[in-house]
């Protein structure tokens, strides 16, 4: 199904079998939910955010274990939530608080996109830290959230996976003919895993900038219009397609769309270091993290 940007997002032409697994997709988890609330408002006071937190040791642990990673770079160890709030800043803390509670959702293995378990998760991570940090980088950051698209981007997987698996060996044939995975994905199974996730994310009731982003994040050059955000978490999550010390352009090295970099104002030289320093961001968390 081809959506227009200015579109909301819709189950219609979406196969049943897809539409029933996706209504039965788990809710949001409370204390994203909680946390997303505190962020819209002005001011928040930093035991409004621990306080949340502490309701749940499990999550309060995870938060801390991904604060003290160098993948965040703090720079002494964190021995308390409000210590990480004064390091971090409430927006940071928030975010990688965020992040934390939605590992019990995105820690599994992914059917048919050959995903191990905490997979998903790391790549989002790291895809929502770049994205981010793109941003800052492009002056952008301070009045669009970036964070939340970027790590939620690959919802859709999670329900389209055991589809996927089983029309794996038709996907592949076209891929191998150089169909990006998204179309393939489209021509076999009637939907992809980006509208997938942003129809989950419409039932979440996230801010449709936020569900267009991730509808359109394989290809933010069909869109009428350009997006900000749409941009920027695809270049994000492209960095994490290929081998970024590849010099290849073909096979090794995920090409980006030269619109997108044109819209966005980035040669490919400073793409390709980019991805390269990303690259190194994720070996930092894969090598440090895991949450039990």
């Amino acid at each position: 199904m081809e959506l227009s940007e200015e579109k909301e997002v819709t189950d219609k032409d979406i196969p049943d079998p897809i539409i029933k697994k996706v209504s039965s997709f788990p809710s949001m988890p409370r204390a994203a939910i909680k946390l997303r609330e505190l962020l819209a408002k002005e001011d928040v006071a930093v035991d409004e955010i621990v306080e949340i937190l502490r309701h749940d040791p499990g999550l309060a642990t995870n938060v801390l274990r991904l604060a003290n990673s160098a993948f965040f770079g703090v720079p002494k160890k964190v021995e308390t939530l409000k210590h990480a709030v004064m390091l971090l800043g409430i927006k940071r803390f928030a975010q990688i608080a965020v992040s934390a509670s939605m590992s019990k959702t995105m820690d599994k293995a992914v059917e048919g996109y050959d995903q191990s378990p905490g997979g998903l998760w790391l790549h989002s991570i790291a895809v929502s830290t770049t994205a981010e940090a793109l941003g800052r980088h492009k002056k952008f950051a301070e009045t669009n959230d970036f964070f939340t698209p970027a790590l939620l981007h690959d919802m859709g997987k999670l329900v389209l996976g055991e589809f996927v698996k089983k029309e794996l060996q038709k996907i592949k044939s076209i891929t191998a003919k150089g169909v990006p995975l998204d179309l393939a994905e489209n021509m076999v199974l009637g939907t992809d895993h980006a509208e997938i996730g942003a129809l989950i994310l419409s039932k979440w009731s996230l801010p449709f900038d936020i569900v267009n982003a991730v509808r359109w994040h394989h290809c933010p050059e069909r869109t009428e219009n350009s997006n900000i955000q749409s941009d920027i978490v695809y270049l994000s999550n492209q960095m994490f397609q290929s081998n970024a010390n590849s010099d290849s352009a073909n096979g090794h090295f995920a090409m980006p769309s030269s619109v997108v970099l044109k819209r966005m104002g980035i040669k490919f030289d400073q793409y390709k270091a980019m991805a390269k320093k990303a690259h190194h961001w994720m070996e930092k968390l894969s090598g440090e993290l895991t949450f039990d």
